[in-house]
């Protein structure tokens, strides 16, 4: 082993500090809103796939276009024969397509989830610190706005078709709007109980059988209890069953809330008095929802 001579030894040694650029931020500086409000957009999009692979688009874009095509033909249909109104109203469309969103939020609500609990991160950086709060607001944000474009894009094709087609302005634009108040009904909720379900794993396949087992579980025992209580005979008591799912619920609710002809099945309350609980149903299974996902995040 060589030893350094005493002359390299005792030369002092000396650094150089380059200087390559770095400046301070003289920028704006943004803060938790705009961190929360970029999560939301980041969060809205990858419930379209979009950003994501071409093989993440295809079931949102497919189940977007089963919503919107068949308000398409019903348009042209209404068009076509001059028809004096369309052949079905906005929140019973809603109503008969709501195993599609059901789909949707089966499928969409474990993607908004399951990656960042598996992996416990973000797929975003931030300047700023996000809180719990913070990030559950905008994922909830987020999954109640995909879900109401997907819901309200069919009710928004139905009204300017019947505009186009000469039907009666204040019939149409008020049932509309109640088509509309039917999609936020539905996008809350579902995307309250759908969320809920979905942080209970970071398992994106359990959290998708999951909700699908709520949603498919709760219906057909709503359902059941109509029958067995006796709503075939049209006992108004039965349709207390509407409180057993949230697809009924939302129903149930809708018809009430805007006075709009019952149909069969658990779809309206039995009284005024019924419809408050049916209401207050509603308020306290979407806050209950928020509150455990709250709950949920907390934990990390």
């Amino acid at each position: 082993m060589s030893v350094p001579s005493e002359a390299a030894a005792a030369t002092p040694r000396t650094g150089v500090i380059h200087n390559i650029g770095y400046r301070n931020y003289t920028g704006p500086r943004l803060g938790r809103g705009y961190a929360t409000r970029s999560l939301f957009v980041q969060s809205l999009r990858g419930a379209y796939g979009l950003g994501r692979s071409a093989k993440s688009k295809v079931l949102p874009m497919v189940l977007l276009a089963a919503m919107c095509v068949p308000a398409l033909i019903i348009v042209a249909l209404a068009v076509s024969t001059d028809a004096d109104k369309l052949a079905t109203d906005y929140p019973s469309y809603l109503s008969n397509t709501s195993t599609l969103f059901g789909i949707f939020l089966a499928a969409q609500a474990p993607v908004a989830l399951s990656r960042d609990l598996r992996f416990m991160t973000v797929p975003l950086y931030f300047s700023r610190p996000l809180t719990r709060t913070d990030y559950v607001r905008a994922k909830f944000a987020a999954m109640a706005a995909a879900l109401l474009i997907l819901t309200g894009l069919p009710v928004v094709i139905l009204y300017l078709g019947a505009l186009l087609a000469g039907m009666d302005l204040g019939h149409n634009t008020a049932h509309a709007l109640y088509g509309l108040g039917t999609a936020v009904l539905y996008s809350v909720l579902y995307a309250a109980v759908g969320l809920v379900v979905a942080a209970a794993t970071p398992r994106r396949g359990f959290g998708v059988a999951a909700i699908i087992g709520v949603l498919v579980v709760s219906t057909t025992v709503a359902g059941i209890a109509w029958a067995l209580i006796g709503g075939p005979t049209g006992s108004p008591s039965a349709n207390w069953a509407g409180l057993l799912s949230p697809s009924t619920l939302v129903d149930s609710l809708s018809t009430w809330l805007f006075r709009l002809p019952q149909g069969d099945g658990p779809s309206w309350p039995p009284s005024n008095g019924a419809g408050i609980v049916f209401l207050a149903e509603f308020i306290v299974t979407a806050a209950a929802s928020y509150g455990l996902l709250l709950r949920r995040y907390r934990k990390f």
